[in-house]
């Protein structure tokens, strides 16, 4: 074990990563992820079971875990480490654990970070000051405002927050784009909230969308969604009336979901459609109408969006909500509206083998890739995956012990422990150094250049 491997492991979700874990967590077999933590050096394994550890109350036991990879010396082991000492009450060793340097203070990171753990360690005004220095950095305010949430400190951070939420009034009356203040005045606006001042937050912030004295969209959608958390729907019906039409009434629109009036949305969205027949109105209407059951109508709604480019193409996004859902998966793909365009063409095939092998009917899902190979991905992981999907768990291992790749093991590993064989799983996973050699191996021969259009991007994947 060393903080070259850890690291590898860490950047790369190598070993055994997160998902797979859990996995073996969800299985109860704790006793496993602590083993290979142990004996294998395993730093998901490690982490996970400390916190089950942890949260079990026996601290002991997760400090005994951690202290290998804490002795190597790399900082996310001792930030792991930390916590668990916080857990226990020894506020002082956790936070010397990992106390900044002074050169550290210069970091912005590294400060985020231990005012974090002071914040939960209840030091809050020490969390404060050390991220003062940094606040000019918008992702710094967002922490600052984060870590003093029912604190008693708004006062404090609105101090703080309001010179920035100034300064991009100012920058936006000047016709200037002072973007590293592009989130101060909706956080100006969210701690107003929060400090019983609504009222104030409100006024404040129409003032600036009246003015146009904000930055990005994202101000305006804050005070719409203000708007609607406060239930001033007249004055957000206005506003979604007005020339951010597009931003604020899917806002709108949602609010009256909220209250129960779902049929006087979709009316309105309905009527936006045909008004202006723009993408983020069919996309919402589409994702709504899923969410009610009503998948016929979602998929006349979204369809013309079907041939949409890239993120503007609204197949993808209604597969994503129905891949739990088999059956209604299988309709929308054989749906006779249903016609994939640019770059969704060949996966139209893939997901109606998902759909038919989460049916169980597994012969059919295959003769389905069998008849369209995805040119991206090995078939027989597909084969296998389609297998395992339909609940076919031990011809599913078979074919991928007979594969015998770094993939195919992986892809074994959660087949054998859904078999409840968790200890054959974790043999047969690839090593952290069987996965470095195999990426390795994979960067060596890629030296074949990428050939660009002319707007810079590349034809085929990866794009």
């Amino acid at each position: 074990m060393n903080t070259d491997d850890l690291s590898w492991q860490a950047d790369n979700y190598g070993g055994l990563s997160p998902r797979t874990v859990d996995l073996l967590l969800e299985h109860g077999r704790l006793d496993l992820v602590i083993r290979a933590a142990e004996e294998d050096g395993e730093w998901f394994c490690a982490e996970r079971a400390a916190q089950e550890l942890a949260q079990s109350g026996e601290f002991a036991r997760a400090l005994e875990v951690m202290e290998p990879f804490v002795a190597t010396g790399w900082r996310t082991a001792l930030w792991a480490k930390a916590d668990i000492l916080l857990r226990t009450g020894r506020t002082d060793e956790a936070l010397d654990l990992v106390r900044p340097d002074e050169g550290g203070r210069t970091s912005s990171h590294a400060c985020r970070d231990f005012a974090e753990l002071l914040a939960r360690a209840g030091r809050v005004d020490e969390a404060i000051d050390l991220l003062v220095p940094h606040v000019g950095e918008s992702w710094i305010r967002s922490v600052l405002v984060e870590i003093t949430e029912g604190q008693a400190r708004d006062e404090q951070v609105l101090e703080l927050i309001a010179p920035h939420a100034e300064a991009a009034r100012r920058a936006r009356g000047e016709g200037r784009w002072d973007c590293s203040r592009s989130d101060a005045q909706e956080l100006q606006a969210k701690v107003l909230e929060r400090a019983g001042r609504a009222d104030e937050a409100i006024r404040i912030l129409g003032e600036d969308v009246a003015g146009r004295r904000f930055l990005t969209q994202n101000t305006l959608t804050a005070y719409a969604e203000l708007l609607a958390r406060r239930g001033r729907l007249g004055e957000l019906r206005e506003l979604a009336a007005g020339r951010d039409t597009r931003t604020v009434l899917p806002v709108y629109a949602g609010a009256l979901r909220d209250r129960g009036r779902a049929g006087e949305a979709e009316t309105l969205m309905r009527e936006a459609i045909a008004a202006d027949d723009w993408v983020g109105y069919r996309a919402w209407l589409s994702s709504a109408l899923v969410r009610d059951g009503r998948l016929d109508d979602a998929i006349a709604v979204a369809e013309p969006g079907f041939s949409r480019y890239d993120c503007s193409n609204l197949l993808a996004p209604l597969v994503g909500t129905l891949l739990d859902r088999p059956e209604e998966l299988l309709h929308l793909v054989e749906h006779p509206l249903t016609v994939p365009h640019h770059g969704h063409e060949e996966f139209r095939h893939w997901w109606r083998a998902f759909a038919l092998a989460g049916l169980g009917r597994a012969e059919e899902a295959i003769a389905v890739i069998e008849a369209h190979p995805d040119p991206w991905t090995d078939p027989r992981i597909v084969r296998a995956g389609l297998l395992s999907t339909a609940g076919h768990l031990a011809s599913a291992a078979t074919e991928l012990r007979d594969l015998g790749t770094i993939e195919a093991r992986e892809e074994l590993f959660e087949v054998l422990v859904r078999q409840g064989q968790a200890a054959e799983a974790i043999a047969a996973h690839p090593t952290t150094a069987e996965q470095r050699a195999a990426k390795r191996r994979a960067a060596e021969t890629k030296t074949q250049p990428v050939l660009l259009r002319e707007d810079g991007y590349s034809p085929e994947p990866p794009f």
